[in-house]
């Protein structure tokens, strides 16, 4: 291999380049987002299909699609893209006080009444310049968290396990809600309660398939008598009706308080799960991403042990 084409592999503009087309599809996105004209753009594009012997990125009618030795080579590239900048980077020091971005995270709607509050309270005092977006989880999120759209994702997401780094913050076993002057629950409920009473069912999110085959398994009905897509309102609808709701422990606490309910445990074991954050490797070294990580596992990690020592104060 020649002096030339060995710059040419070992220059990180051009590996850079290389996956921001792969991003973008786009040559003006691309040369907009690197700082550099057109012209440029297309004279090291042409020195990367020169090096790899392959057109790359070749253009259709939805952009600038990827060849398939492009797409053998993505990973490839973005590894040399990050310990070329481990090599050539000095620290960054990262303030948070001073940074005016905007934190993306995907969340489901019972973070926003367990975790965002707590998270946002906290951002407010180190980071009052910053600001918070709760995005959705759903098919799009592993994409938003590569493309940095997204900067961290919290909740149960088995289908980001496999592919993203992770973090464990606490464990969520299940508990039962119900109007605190419902008049035919004992203390405990039963078997037979639970059965007889109307109850109210979250649809949606992986925690409602786990109940649904923890009661199918246990052979246990439940009479549901109204679906929701997510946990709002329902705090103000156990309150006002004799209807039982079955939910993650957290998120049963935080209404019960807030709407002096009764929390009893559920008649059957239904298998526990972990609350996870997740990030893509690209971000994993992030002086900002790091910051937001810590922050998360600072106030979230370990809270199912937090909350017994404070239950026993």
């Amino acid at each position: 291999m020649s002096d030339t084409r060995g710059r040419a592999f070992l220059d990180q503009r051009l590996l850079r380049l290389f996956d921001t087309l792969y991003e973008t599809r786009s040559v003006s996105r691309a040369a907009a987002q690197l700082g550099q004209a057109q012209p440029t753009i297309s004279i090291w594009l042409n020195r990367l299909r020169q090096e790899f012997q392959d057109p790359l990125f070749v253009r259709t009618p939805a952009g600038m699609e990827p060849t398939p030795r492009a797409q053998a080579l993505i990973e490839t590239v973005r590894d040399a893209i990050e310990v070329l900048q481990r090599l050539t980077a000095r620290e960054i020091v990262y303030d948070p006080a001073r940074d005016e971005r905007c934190f993306r995270i995907c969340m489901t709607d019972a973070s926003h009444v367990t975790l965002l509050p707590k998270l946002l309270s906290y951002m407010r005092s180190e980071a009052p310049k910053a600001r918070v977006g709760a995005l959705q989880i759903d098919r799009a999120t592993g994409a938003h968290l590569q493309s940095g759209e997204a900067d961290l994702a919290l909740g149960l997401i088995p289908e980001l396990e496999a592919a993203f780094y992770q973090q464990t913050l606490y464990s969520q076993d299940w508990v039962c809600l119900a109007n605190a002057s419902h008049s035919r629950l004992r203390r405990r409920l039963s078997r037979a309660e639970y059965e007889r009473e109307g109850h109210v069912s979250i649809v949606s999110g992986t925690g409602a398939q786990i109940l649904a085959s923890a009661l199918a398994g246990a052979e246990l009905e439940r009479r549901v008598v109204l679906e929701l897509p997510g946990f709002l309102g329902l705090g103000a609808i156990i309150s006002s009706t004799d209807l039982i709701a079955t939910l993650p422990r957290h998120t049963g606490e935080i209404l019960a308080k807030a709407n002096d309910l009764a929390i009893y445990p559920a008649p059957v074991a239904i298998p526990s799960f972990a609350v996870k954050q997740h990030w893509h490797a690209r971000y994993h070294r992030d002086p900002a991403s790091r910051w937001l990580r810590g922050v998360c596992a600072a106030l979230f990690q370990n809270l199912a042990a937090r909350r017994s020592e404070m239950s026993k104060q």
